[in-house]
C-alpha cells in the first residue's frame, strides 16, 4: 500500500491525496451490456453508486441492475465541473470520472478549463479515442458530449505536473470565476470543484482560505456549513478553518445553534430525510467528564441540546469523539456535528476517504468537491484515483434534484394552505 504524503489541496490545508489503495473502486459497468468497463485501471470490488440509488437513508429505490434510464436532453441538469490546479491530479480525475457514457445520460457536464491542457491529459492517459466538445460559451453546450470552455488563453501554457506554479494558480481562479458567472446566470444546475492550491491562487482578487469562502462571498452567504458526505457518514463542523488554539472562543452555543439548522434543513432539502437523527459530540476529551476535564459540555451544549429535543428535534449528544466513532455509533445517525476540524474530518477520511465528497451546505446553489487535495507528487502518473470526484458529481446531481423536488413540494403545501386559510 502507497504511503498518502500531505499537499496543499482542497479546503483542507495539507490535505491527503487521492493515492489508490488496494481496496480501490470498481470501474462503471458498461451500461449497455451490464458488464464493466476495462481500461486498466480497475483497483478493486469497491461499487459506485448511481444518482438516486438507495443509500439506507434517504429511501430511493435502486435502478435495475445494467440499466440507467436515459433523460430527455432538456431534463439533464447541467453540472459545471471547474479544472482545479492543472498541474495536480483535477484533469485526470475530472477525465477518468466523465469518460464513461453514461453520466452523459443523466447530465450534461461542462468542464470549466481548457482544451489544450485537458487534450495533453487525455494523450497522457490514453483516451485518444474519446472526443470533447469544445464550447465558446454555455450557450453553445452539446447535450450528447462532454463539454470544454476554455477559460483563460492557452496557447503557450507550459504545462507542468506535479509542480508548483503561479500561471496554474491563476488559471484555476479564471475557471472558477467563469463558472460562477455561469451559475449566477442560472445556467447550471450544480457546481463540481476540483481542487486548488491555496498559495498559488492568491491574488488580489482572491484572498480566501478556499472555495468555500469565495463562493460564500460571491453568492452572499453570511453562514455555511462544511458537510463531508458519504454513503455511510456525514459529519459537518462548528468551527471550520480555525486554528485549534481559537476554537474555544468559537464553540458558543449560537454558532453551535445556527449549524445545527443548517445541517438540519440540508439533510431534508438535499438529502431528503424528513425527521433527521443528528449525534453531536463534546469539544473535551470524553465530552468533560461530568466537568472534571471541561465545562463546555455542561455550560453550552448539554443546555442546549436539551432545548432542540424539547422543540421535538433528534439531537442527541454530546458524545465523546473517540468512543462515538470507534464503536461505529454514528452508524444510528443521518449526520454528525463536531466541534472542531480535525475532530470530524479524520474519522470521516479514515472511514470514506476514497468516496467522501466535500458539499458547501447553507448555499442557495450547489456546489460539492471531492475530498482530496492536488496530489502533486502522483499528478500525471496515471495513479490518481477517480472515485471521489465520481462520487462528487453525482451528489451533485442527487442534490440538485432533491432541492428542486423539495421546493415543489413546499410551493404545493404553501398553496393547500392558503385556500385553507381563507375559509
Amino acid at each position: 500500500m502507497e504511503q498518502r504524503q500531505p499537499d496543499h489541496g482542497n479546503d483542507t490545508p495539507n490535505e491527503q491525496p487521492a493515492t489508490p489503495q488496494a481496496k480501490g473502486p470498481r470501474q462503471p459497468e458498461n451500461r449497455a451490456n451490464g458488464q464493466r468497463q476495462s481500461n486498466g485501471r480497475d483497483k478493486g470490488a469497491q461499487r459506485d453508486r448511481e444518482p438516486g440509488e438507495s443509500n439506507g437513508q434517504s429511501g430511493h429505490k435502486e435502478e435495475r441492475p445494467g440499466h440507467v434510464p436515459e433523460k430527455p436532453a432538456a431534463d439533464r441538469l447541467v453540472i459545471g465541473i471547474t479544472l482545479g490546479d492543472y498541474n495536480g491530479i483535477g484533469p485526470e480525475v475530472i477525465l477518468k470520472a466523465l469518460q464513461y457514457n453514461r453520466l452523459q445520460k443523466l447530465c450534461t457536464p461542462v468542464i470549466y478549463g481548457s482544451m489544450r491542457v485537458l487534450n495533453r491529459y487525455r494523450n497522457l492517459l490514453n483516451f485518444k479515442d474519446w472526443n470533447l466538445n469544445g464550447a465558446p460559451h454555455i450557450g453553445q453546450i452539446s447535450h450528447k458530449l462532454t463539454n470544454v470552455i476554455t477559460c483563460w488563453p492557452d496557447q503557450n501554457q507550459d504545462i507542468q505536473p506535479g509542480h508548483v506554479t503561479p500561471e496554474a494558480g491563476q488559471a484555476a481562479l479564471a475557471c472558477l470565476r467563469r463558472a460562477v458567472e455561469d451559475m449566477k446566470a442560472g445556467k447550471l444546475d450544480a457546481l463540481v470543484t476540483a481542487p486548488i492550491n491555496k498559495y498559488n491562487i492568491q491574488s488580489e482578487e482572491f484572498k480566501f482560505p478556499g472555495h468555500t469562502e469565495y463562493l460564500a462571498q460571491e453568492f452572499g452567504v453570511a453562514d455555511n456549513l462544511m458537510f463531508m458526505v458519504s454513503e455511510t457518514l456525514r459529519v459537518g463542523v462548528v468551527t471550520g478553518h480555525v486554528p485549534l488554539g481559537r476554537v474555544r472562543q468559537n464553540v458558543t452555543r449560537d454558532r453551535i445553534q445556527q449549524k445545527l439548522e443548517l445541517m438540519m434543513q440540508s439533510l431534508k432539502q438535499d438529502f431528503g430525510i424528513q425527521k433527521p437523527r443528528i449525534a453531536v459530540l463534546g469539544l473535551n476529551p470524553h465530552a468533560g467528564e461530568a466537568g472534571l476535564l471541561g465545562s463546555e459540555e455542561q455550560e453550552i451544549i448539554t443546555p442546549l441540546l436539551n432545548d432542540l429535543r424539547n422543540k421535538g428535534q433528534l439531537i442527541l449528544g454530546p458524545f465523546a469523539a473517540d468512543g462515538f466513532f470507534g464503536t461505529r455509533a454514528y452508524k444510528g445517525f443521518d449526520a454528525v456535528l463536531a466541534m472542531y476540524h480535525d475532530q470530524g474530518l479524520i474519522p470521516f477520511k479514515s472511514i470514506a476517504f476514497e468516496e467522501g465528497v466535500n458539499f458547501t451546505a447553507g448555499m442557495p446553489v450547489v456546489r460539492t468537491s471531492p475530498d482530496h487535495g492536488t496530489a502533486y507528487d502522483i499528478a500525471g502518473k496515471d495513479r490518481a484515483d477517480e472515485t471521489s470526484m465520481l462520487q462528487a458529481i453525482y451528489t451533485a446531481i442527487d442534490v440538485a434534484r432533491r432541492r428542486k423536488e423539495y421546493a415543489e413540494l413546499e410551493a404545493n403545501a404553501l398553496v393547500v394552505k392558503q385556500p385553507a386559510e381563507n375559509k
